[in-house]
């Protein structure tokens, strides 16, 4: 079972109370207060694990529940701090908030309703071993020995431990790889990443086969690791929630480039051309960002009759695009492909290092003149 969207309820523990105690000890009269403090409640951290790649363990248990503090006691004596409930995501794990929604019962309550539910992204978990406190454990309370003076020898007073963070929260995961595979069902996704990778994706002659992303890695000689997402096929209407819907499209989002699989013997009726054309406009539909995303064309299935008439269609109705001619069954080009990839993930990297050096430029240049306007003034 491949789960990659859950809601879960979060409660970090709360803070012991602090004790208010008198030291009662022989030979010793007039003691004092000796009351401890409360032990802190323990908190609700996330860490990035590159060991997960699903969020299937927080379908089954959807809530995290941290320890409470435990109260102080006399002689001083603070309670124990509540131990920390640590939980392991897979990288490219966004968390979000819902405002307004402190019980699972309000959450789905607003899932029903017309507005829907109010989302506060808080988090983006990507790096492997990255942490997030997602919810901060409550105070522990002090004990009457700290209310002790001159003229209060005696002190009653001592306070509660305060209560922990909790609320309703949803983890979303997008796969992160380097190259998505976008395509129709049966256009030689699954076999084309089994070839380039050493994934195993479910094979077959029939539709659907693919119920959810595989990410292959690849070491091809010459060439740095790549990651590759088989993602499961597209149809039409997809950014309408219609098939898959956005348990495929939500995947995409974190590729550097796009590589579209293309059925060209026309299997069951397709038209190359045409889909093509739906797929480029499903993607835009969805997020018109990831139509900006560098992207080429593998033509498939070229081992079949009539492939290499429809592939001259296909370059003439779409001259400017990259077209690599493959075979993923017969294993032919290949290297093409992967040349081709690791070209494109280049141009992706250098221009995502170009935005950021002139987004530090443009914030030094700010502070510089925040600097100079105020010695100006």
């Amino acid at each position: 079972m491949f789960v990659d969207h859950v809601r879960l309820w979060i409660k970090a523990g709360d803070g012991g109370d602090g004790c208010a105690s008198f030291r009662r000890e022989k030979f010793v009269p007039l003691g004092g207060p000796d009351g401890g403090d409360g032990g802190d409640g323990g908190n609700i951290i996330l860490e990035v694990s590159h060991d997960m790649d699903h969020l299937t363990n927080f379908h089954f248990d959807p809530k995290l529940i941290a320890r409470n503090g435990v109260p102080g006691s006399g002689r001083k004596r603070t309670g124990a701090q509540g131990k920390d409930r640590i939980a392991k995501v897979p990288p490219g794990t966004l968390i979000y908030k819902a405002i307004g929604a402190e019980t699972m019962q309000e959450a789905i309550a607003m899932e029903r309703s017309e507005e829907g539910v109010n989302l506060e992204l808080i988090a983006d978990l990507t790096k492997d071993g990255e942490q997030f406190m997602l919810a901060k454990g409550g105070k522990g309370g002090i004990g009457n020995w700290h209310f002790r003076s001159s003229t209060n020898q005696t002190p009653q007073e001592f306070t509660l431990g305060t209560e922990g963070e909790y609320g309703v929260y949803y983890f979303e995961l997008r796969q992160i790889a380097d190259v998505g595979l976008v395509g129709f069902p049966n256009a030689g996704k699954s076999t084309l990443i089994s070839k380039l990778s050493a994934a195993k994706p479910k094979i077959a002659a029939y539709p659907f086969t693919t119920l959810n992303p595989v990410i292959g890695i690849t070491n091809f000689e010459g060439f740095p690791r790549i990651t590759i997402a088989d993602i499961p096929g597209i149809i039409e209407d997809a950014h309408q929630n219609r098939g898959l819907g956005h348990e495929f499209l939500r995947h995409v989002t974190r590729c550097k480039t796009l590589l579209f699989v293309i059925d060209m013997a026309g299997w069951d009726g397709r038209d190359p051309i045409e889909d093509l054309a739906v797929l480029r406009k499903e993607i835009k539909e969805y997020d018109p960002e990831l139509a900006k995303f560098k992207w080429f064309v593998a033509a498939n299935k070229m081992d079949v009759d009539d492939a290499d008439e429809k592939l001259g269609y296909f370059k003439a109705r779409y001259p400017k695009i990259p077209i690599i001619a493959i075979s993923a069954k017969e294993e032919q080009g290949l290297k093409e492909i992967m040349e081709t990839i690791h070209d494109f993930i280049q141009q992706a990297q250098a221009e995502e290092d170009a935005k950021k050096e002139a987004l530090n430029v443009q914030t030094v240049q700010e502070a510089q003149q925040k600097a100079k306007d105020i010695e100006d003034y």
